[in-house]
């Protein structure tokens, strides 16, 4: 005997509508517009023949008939859940583990982390620095931000985020670049090289150079007004927009490299398809960067 069933997503778009009271907070979870929450639910309305929400749109309530149908449906999801295999069934309850680039996880995920946590608190995120190539087999991470022109491994996708600009960054009325001392991070040490290579700028030799462990430190020295830094425009978006850093030559394309998004093409967490929506949304929001 054949099972005639609604659509499938229609029935999550319902469900997860009954269960939030909001077409919003819906989509938020399923990681689709409030138009298709809409559009789904009035799909199965009409392949039901029956009303199941009431009101203005602004203030939709359950029928009688949609109530019915919200809690079989909640239930019958319960038991799907409970009757997936163990290892899916504990990733469902375990936190997301996120590894990223650390100094963009410090100036630009972390501040930006709390949005998604609100959006989809089911999701837990914990975040862990690395540098290193991205590498799924150990298990260690569920999805991992890379600031890289690396395509991405056999069985990895790589969603890119934001190109890459950079440029020299200094406090406000440090003086002329070439006149002050030269900020370097030991984990990039060709940074200066590249950006004159890039840029087409010849420096004439720092009379004074300043080396940090970190790149974060390097920023905050420069902001301090220990000298002039190379910043990557996602790092230090915040610090030129406020005023704290400022550009004196704005920034360029740092050729290939730009920040990516890379994440298991097999069995990954569930919490990575709304983590990369959000992402992107994120680094959408981001202003382009002055260009020199």
């Amino acid at each position: 005997m054949t099972r005639r069933l609604p659509s499938f997503s229609a029935l999550a778009a319902f469900e997860a509508f009954a269960r939030h009271g909001r077409m919003t907070r819906a989509a938020e979870e399923l990681c689709v517009t409030h138009g298709a929450v809409s559009r789904q639910i009035k799909a199965l309305e009409a392949q039901l023949g029956a009303a199941l929400v009431t009101g203005p749109r602004h203030a939709l309530k359950l029928t009688s008939a949609g109530l019915t149908l919200a809690q079989g449906l909640t239930a019958a999801f319960e038991t799907v859940r409970e009757a997936l295999p163990p290892d899916a069934a504990a990733k469902q309850g375990r936190p997301l583990r996120l590894s990223c680039n650390g100094t963009l996880a410090m100036r630009w995920l972390i501040p930006r982390l709390k949005g998604f946590l609100a959006r989809q608190p089911q999701v837990q995120v914990e975040v862990s620095e690395s540098h290193a190539a991205v590498d799924f087999s150990d298990g260690a991470y569920d999805a991992a931000i890379r600031l890289t022109a690396a395509p991405p491994g056999e069985g990895q996708v790589a969603t890119p985020l934001m190109p890459h600009h950079f440029g020299p960054v200094a406090a406000p009325g440090s003086g002329p670049l070439e006149q002050q001392a030269r900020l370097i991070a030991r984990t990039h040490p060709p940074a200066w090289a590249e950006w004159m290579a890039a840029s087409g700028v010849t420096l004439p030799p720092a009379s004074i150079e300043r080396e940090f462990d970190h790149h974060f430190y390097m920023l905050e020295a420069a902001a301090s007004g220990l000298g002039v830094a190379i910043g990557s425009w996602p790092l230090v978006s915040q610090d030129v927009l406020s005023g704290r850093l400022v550009a004196p030559l704005g920034f360029i394309p740092a050729g290939p490299e730009r920040v990516t998004l890379f994440t298991p093409r097999r069995d990954p967490h569930p919490g990575t398809q709304a983590l990369r929506a959000w992402l992107l949304e994120e680094a959408a929001a981001l202003p382009p960067a002055p260009v020199s």
